[in-house]
């Protein structure tokens, strides 16, 4: 079973299960569990970090408990938390795996880039009170596209083998005092998003110019990157997966 999952990640230690922390994973599975009438376990598209949220996050589960689709969608959000939710329900292949099957990711970072700090989207977007330069901003993003070893932004605690992947897309817009920052790659490193960001974010300000952003990463150095940008304004936005398991990415729910 498949489900498309959202969830405001900000009262959470992140996606993964941990000894000592709140994780969405840990909700999700005791509300599934619930259903099934026995101890189910889910795989994530993607293990998001503490107070990043998901709009689009895929998980997969096996479970002998033979349930209508209402049962796990409907019947398992009443014993969800009202900051997690599924969204969608469907079968899929035996083959099917949540991570492995994916062909790219895409994220969203929202940044609210006015003098003051923001009040309602508190906890769920970046904030920047210098004024920022949304074109120089994506003239140095795409220099950073294509298959390229991202060593330069990556964390340091980062488990994953190699450092190269393939970015897809990386676009800076402007919807009045807001910055939208997507990226699409095969898949991403931890912290990578955050810190392509703060790259850009050091660009934007006027502190580094637009072809600094290559420097970086040729250098393959993080500590001669941006900062990490603060988790609370990214989000999973979506996961795209082979047209053979039927799971089409949602709609965009936020309105920009």
């Amino acid at each position: 079973m498949a489900l498309s999952v959202e969830y405001d990640g900000s009262a959470y230690c992140g996606w993964q299960l941990q000894a000592h922390g709140r994780s969405v994973q840990a909700v999700l599975e005791r509300a599934l569990s619930g259903i099934a009438a026995e101890p189910v376990r889910v795989s994530a598209a993607g293990r998001t970090d503490a107070g990043v949220h998901a709009l689009g996050q895929v998980v997969h589960f096996d479970t002998r408990a033979d349930r209508p689709l209402r049962a796990w969608l409907r019947g398992a959000n009443t014993l969800l938390p009202a900051d997690v939710r599924i969204v969608g329900a469907q079968p899929v292949a035996a083959d099917f795996h949540a991570r492995f099957s994916a062909l790219s990711r895409e994220y969203r970072y929202l940044i609210l880039n006015r003098p003051q700090a923001p009040a309602v989207g508190h906890g769920r977007v970046a904030w920047e009170p210098r004024p920022l330069d949304a074109d120089a901003m994506h003239a140095a993003a795409q220099s950073l596209l294509g298959e390229r070893d991202f060593s330069a932004f990556r964390a340091a605690g980062c488990q994953s083998r190699s450092p190269w992947r393939n970015l897809m897309r990386l676009d800076v817009r402007r919807h009045g005092p807001w910055l939208v920052i997507d990226a699409r790659a095969n898949a991403f490193l931890h912290h990578m998003v955050r810190n392509l960001v703060g790259t850009l974010l050091a660009i934007g300000s006027g502190e580094r110019p637009v072809g600094w952003a290559a420097e970086v990463l040729a250098g393959r150095d993080r500590t001669q990157a941006g900062r990490t940008a603060p988790a609370a304004g990214l989000y999973l936005a979506a996961v795209h997966y082979p047209p053979q398991y039927g799971l089409a990415p949602p709609p965009p729910l936020l309105p920009i």
